[in-house]
């Protein structure tokens, strides 16, 4: 797994994606999404959840990197382990729970397993091991984290 935070605040690729772009999935870039996806938290009254909305993508900028072809051909960007960095930003934070740290890391395991076992079946078995020692009610929380993250994506581009 990429942890390492490489683009810099002023970069092209950090500023871009928190700005104005992300990829094919999201409408919008970083900022707009987490404040939609902050709203959709707060109009289901799903209050321990705002924290982790407010900061599930904060790493997303710094891991902005251009994949493949299509990302080059549409000006998009991929995101691998964002979640990862994420973390990494906030996990000595000592006024947000662990609660917060674990949804703001895991927010993306439903989907990466999902796909992952598609494409990487390595990369599968390490997710799924992921997810099979978490709680049950985490399991909950995270699925639920999901419908506000898809919400606040937006309508597809392409």
């Amino acid at each position: 797994m990429n942890n390492t935070i490489k683009n810099s605040i002023l970069s092209v690729p950090f500023l871009k994606s928190l700005f104005f772009i992300q990829n094919e999935w999201h409408q919008h870039g970083v900022f707009l999404h987490t404040l939609r996806v902050t709203y959709y938290t707060i109009k289901a009254k799903d209050f321990t959840l705002i924290p982790a909305a407010l900061l599930h993508d904060i790493g997303k900028p710094f891991s902005a990197f251009k994949k493949d072809e299509n990302d080059i051909k549409y000006g998009e960007y991929s995101f691998t382990d964002h979640e990862e960095v994420s973390y990494q930003i906030i996990k000595n934070w000592p006024f947000m729970s662990e609660y917060t740290k674990n949804i703001v890391r895991y927010h993306y395991l439903i989907r990466d397993i999902k796909k992952s076992k598609k494409e990487n079946y390595k990369r599968y078995e390490v997710k799924k091991a992921i997810w099979e020692s978490l709680s049950d009610e985490m399991h909950e929380e995270l699925e639920r984290f999901l419908l506000y993250d898809d919400l606040g994506k937006g309508k597809k581009r392409r």
